[in-house]
């Protein structure tokens, strides 16, 4: 059996957010991706983006195995290998720099440390200006939550309590405690949203 796993919502929102990438990356450099899930975000976002070199990572044995798979059929040089890495342990990254951190649909299903982790690590390892890019739903000061996102939310907790849609604003008041700014926030279909936060 293919250790490939997919995921339906990538191929639907790859396109939105590749054109949010294409605003935000850097021209060339070194993506980190954390979370990367199935795969199928990293090898289209390497195509995509050809000067970038793509660092797929996640904490799941079986995620690394599909990204692997992917992998393996795909055509250019800019795809690195992927890696275990778990966004709560920062100190454990293996990672010296990056030139931007994606994370897609991470913060909502994983416990709040793993969040936590993610923006230490990535004000250890993003130069200033660099971006933090998240993806997902999120509840935002001022601004309805949508009707799914609410009913998504109340699932989530029932697998795990520590999960749920995430503050906005939390999300702001942990950056500024790393010396980060949010410095965009692009609405996207299906009530998701991505957030840029830039190292300052």
């Amino acid at each position: 059996m293919s250790a490939k796993q997919h995921a339906p919502a990538a191929l639907r929102n790859r396109g939105p957010i590749a054109e949010v990438l294409a605003a935000e990356l850097p021209p060339s450099g070194t993506v980190l991706e954390i979370a990367a899930g199935s795969g199928e975000h990293a090898v289209f976002f390497a195509g995509t983006f050809p000067a970038l070199e793509w660092h797929p990572t996640d904490p799941s044995p079986e995620a690394v195995a599909s990204i692997a798979a992917y992998r393996a059929d795909y055509v250019g040089a800019n795809l690195v290998a992927p890696r275990l890495l778990d966004a709560a342990m920062p100190d454990t990254w293996g990672t010296d720099a990056a030139d931007a951190i994606l994370c897609i649909n991470m913060v909502h299903i994983s416990p709040w440390d793993a969040t936590l982790g993610l923006f230490r690590g990535a004000a250890g390892l993003l130069g200033s200006g660099a971006p933090l890019i998240l993806y997902g739903p999120y509840i935002e000061e001022g601004i309805e939550t949508a009707q799914s996102n609410r009913e998504f939310d109340a699932s989530l907790k029932q697998r795990d309590p520590r999960w749920g849609l995430r503050s906005a604003q939390a999300l702001d008041t942990l950056a500024a405690q790393h010396k980060m700014t949010r410095s965009a926030r692009y609405a996207l279909p299906a009530n998701n949203i991505v957030l840029v936060f830039r190292k300052r």
